[in-house]
């Protein structure tokens, strides 16, 4: 058992907790631990406090501030491209929060693949980590090119285009933007296609958005098999 906060190891979690290296990344808590577990994610290393190191010091290197009794190491895993037929990609989502509850409605809705384009934020920071509830696990994540995801590419834009509503089959790629700048007109123009999500207030934001896109995406053609 660890038993001194001068321990290497634990002196490597904590740097990993302010800046993934090497690409690593550190999950916290029974639950992500059991989806990392489920989806067949082996770690580099576990702790669990009481059993491999002293509780107090599994808290002093913990990122939650209620401490933890279980985290653990595993390297990041990045699809070389986008994969299956239903992309989600995103477009300046610097919101690590977002970015995990998006990963976490992928997961619900059954996306495919996440794609991460120019000033996202790293869906294997902390704080995206905790927000996708073990969806990091599941969904495929890559960085790419709009032009890399299947078609037809959909682009969210707040009352712009024609209500959403999916394709021919399941196959496409719904683009969606940050919730205060959107999407860049030429992503826009990239898409064959430009739809919106009714809605009484201003405005939803970026996970919102992306999870309510996907249902409708998919329960359409889940309901009927058609568009």
């Amino acid at each position: 058992m660890i038993t001194s906060a001068q321990n290497p190891l634990l002196k490597e979690i904590k740097r990993l907790q302010r800046k993934r290296e090497g690409g690593r990344f550190v999950a916290e808590g029974e639950d992500l631990l059991a989806a990392a577990d489920a989806a067949g994610w082996a770690p580099v290393h576990r702790l669990e406090a009481g059993i491999d190191v002293e509780p107090a010091l599994l808290d002093g290197i913990s990122a939650l501030g209620s401490g933890t009794r279980m985290l653990a190491v595993y390297e990041q895993r990045w699809a070389p491209e986008p994969t299956g037929e239903l992309a989600l990609y995103l477009h300046g989502v610097g919101d690590p929060g977002n970015v995990g509850t998006i990963l976490r409605g992928a997961l619900a809705f059954g996306a495919d693949c996440v794609v991460l384009g120019p000033g996202c934020a790293d869906p294997y920071g902390g704080k995206a980590v905790r927000a996708s509830m073990g969806a990091i696990f599941s969904v495929s994540v890559v960085r790419a090119e709009l032009g890399a995801c299947p078609a037809p590419r959909v682009a969210l834009v707040a009352r712009g285009g024609e209500p959403l509503r999916g394709v021919e089959g399941r196959a496409g790629t719904l683009v969606v933007g940050a919730e205060r700048d959107g999407l860049p007109d030429e992503l826009v123009a990239a898409c064959e296609r430009t739809a919106h999500i009714p809605i009484a207030s201003e405005s939803l934001n970026a996970a919102m958005a992306a999870s309510v896109a996907l249902y409708e995406w998919t329960h359409r053609v889940s309901a009927d098999g058609r568009a």
